[in-house]
């Protein structure tokens, strides 16, 4: 890295203004996409299409530029860029804020920047990053200078004057940021040479002379060594700086010290998830938890500090910001590294979760986030019941499936009430949630199902109290089998509800399966052949001697339907 170094002090001052090469036009469209590239930098994700956009943007106008020079060069002044005396950014009069470019530039003492080919491929993210973290910038922060300084640019030079010097007067006009061009192989290689050949004549040892002495290294030193170093550089740092952190935390107990490491926790924790090294974020907050425990004499704002690191992760905005950054990413982290960060959210992510599980377009992220819900909504008992009734549909759908999938009883209240919403589609899926619990309550409430204003959830409701041989549900079972209303539904609708009668009845109801089967209304009518059948077929669910007497009446019915129905129902019947 080029340190910047003062030349001939003096006042600074523009060049004398010479004649541009062609019109400033392009310069100051360069200038505006400059500024606009900086705020796509700041607001969004770098796979966001705003974000690629402007960037492109921003490198054709330097490819422009560039078909006419060879450099740009820009001077800053107070309130305006200037090229050739120019004026391409900025104008007179224009307020002292971090917006105006010319003036962020101008109050830490740039003066001039000099940009060269290859900028604009190369350097330009780099660039736009620093004009963010000078616009963020605390008065405790690098300056912008030292900012480009450390940014060690290739293809950006700049001029700067020292406004710390003595008297403040900030007179000295200073080089940053020489160019550096890499070093050619064959340089590198002749150089080393001469350095070997003139330390030889010097007489400094050379190690080489050593080779056939007792001091040197066997094998099998030298492959210890090696795997030493070997594993000195597989050793993930942040994670040894995270261990370091807390052991200071542990055995400090001044509240200056722990305040001060507690800070540098959250800082390194958004560090981590910036940087996607989701293991390191993952064993950040494991670790947290366990040194809440072991450290003594922690105050209760120092806890919170702690407790509130998974907490933070799994807020909604961070966690969003996480799942919509993985869900864009073409490449996906190691899938243990997700497995290890998932399992480290809290129940406030569960709502988040349950939304994004709508949402997720990424097939290997899905099955992930599938088990981070299922975790976090078993343990989560409470948190999983207060989202049925959340507002959002996608979040409300999601829990109603997870109460059913998990048998939460606790969640049967919360889905009875379902059952009295207008929305039939989560109607159905409430249904279909208790019939997974069905436990009493959840068989209760699916009692009032069987009465549903829609077909289907009616047929859900009465199948499954048919098939857990809930007795309570009968007389509601003998009003709509001996009522007219059933008369008008569907054959899959008869079938369910004469099967759910014929299963529970018992001989008390034979009589009247027989009466419908086998009866004769006025001048000899028999009753509609789906109605027949239908009831042959809850003879049969019945199964008693009765019940078999009543369908070997029908034996010889002269119609197909009741006909095949009776003879599937007596084969039932000899089955059983």
């Amino acid at each position: 890295m080029t340190s910047p170094s003062p030349i001939a002090p003096g006042p600074a001052r523009e060049p004398e203004p010479q004649e541009p090469p062609f019109s400033p036009a392009p310069v100051e469209e360069l200038l505006r996409l400059i500024v606009k590239a900086a705020r796509a930098h700041q607001m969004y994700l770098p796979n966001n299409p705003v974000y690629r956009g402007a960037i492109d943007s921003l490198r054709s106008g330097y490819a422009g530029i560039w078909a006419q020079i060879d450099e740009l060069c820009l001077v800053v002044t107070e309130s305006e860029i200037r090229w050739y005396g120019a004026t391409v950014a900025g104008e007179a009069g224009v307020g002292k804020s971090a917006e105006n470019l010319a003036w962020l530039f101008y109050k830490d003492g740039v003066r001039e920047l000099k940009m060269v080919k290859g900028f604009e491929e190369q350097e330009v993210i780099k660039f736009l990053e620093i004009i963010q973290r000078a616009r963020k910038g605390s008065a405790d922060e690098d300056d912008l200078v030292t900012m480009l300084w450390e940014a060690d640019f290739a293809y950006l030079t700049y001029k700067f004057v020292d406004l710390l010097q003595e008297g403040g007067g900030g007179s000295e006009l200073a080089d940053g940021g020489e160019p550096t061009t890499p070093a050619n192989a064959g340089d590198v290689q002749r150089a080393t040479q001469e350095a070997v050949e003139e330390s030889r004549a010097g007489g400094i040892v050379n190690m080489a002379d050593f080779d056939a002495t007792l001091y040197f290294l066997d094998d099998r030193e030298i492959e210890y060594l090696q795997e030493e170093i070997k594993r000195e550089y597989q050793q993930d740092l942040r994670s040894n700086i995270v261990g370091v952190l807390l052991d200071i935390f542990e055995a400090q107990a001044d509240p200056e010290i722990r305040s001060e490491v507690l800070d540098n926790i959250h800082t390194l924790m958004v560090y981590l998830l910036t940087t996607g090294h989701f293991r390191g974020v993952a064993n950040l907050l494991r670790e947290a938890q366990v040194a809440l425990q072991r450290a003594s004499e922690i105050t209760a704002d120092q806890g919170q500090k702690l407790t509130d690191l998974p907490e933070r992760l799994s807020g909604a905005d961070a966690l969003t910001q996480l799942l919509q950054a993985l869900d864009g990413s073409p490449t996906l982290p190691p899938q243990d590294e997700l497995v290890e960060l998932f399992d480290q959210l809290r129940p406030a992510a569960l709502a988040t979760v349950f939304l994004w599980l709508s949402r997720i377009q990424n097939e290997q992220l899905r099955p992930l986030l599938e088990a981070a819900a299922g975790r976090l909504a078993g343990a989560n008992t409470a948190e999983l019941v207060r989202l049925i009734q959340a507002p959002e549909r996608e979040v409300s759908t999601e829990a109603i499936r997870r109460a059913g999938a998990l048998k939460a009883q606790a969640a049967v209240l919360a889905l009875g009430k379902i059952l009295n919403e207008p929305d039939v589609s989560r109607r159905q899926t409430a249904v279909q949630a208790l019939t997974e619990i069905a436990s009493p309550g959840a068989l209760q409430s699916l009692e009032r199902a069987i009465e549903d204003a829609d077909r289907d959830v009616r047929i859900t409701a009465v199948r499954a109290l048919t098939a857990r041989a809930y007795r309570p549900v009968l007389p509601r079972l003998e009003s709509a089998v001996k009522g007219k209303g059933v008369r008008d539904a569907d054959l899959t609708e008869k079938m369910a509800f004469f099967e759910g009668y014929g299963a529970l009845c018992g001989d008390g109801g034979v009589a009247h399966l027989d009466s419908i089967l086998n009866g004769k209304g006025f001048l000899g009518r028999r009753e509609d052949p789906e109605i027949r059948a239908c009831a042959a077929i809850a003879l049969g669910r019945v199964g008693t001697p009765k019940a078999q007497a009543a369908l070997r009446k029908a034996a010889a019915e002269k119609d197909i339907v009741v006909r095949n129905a009776v003879t599937r129902a007596l084969r039932g019947g000899a089955a059983t």
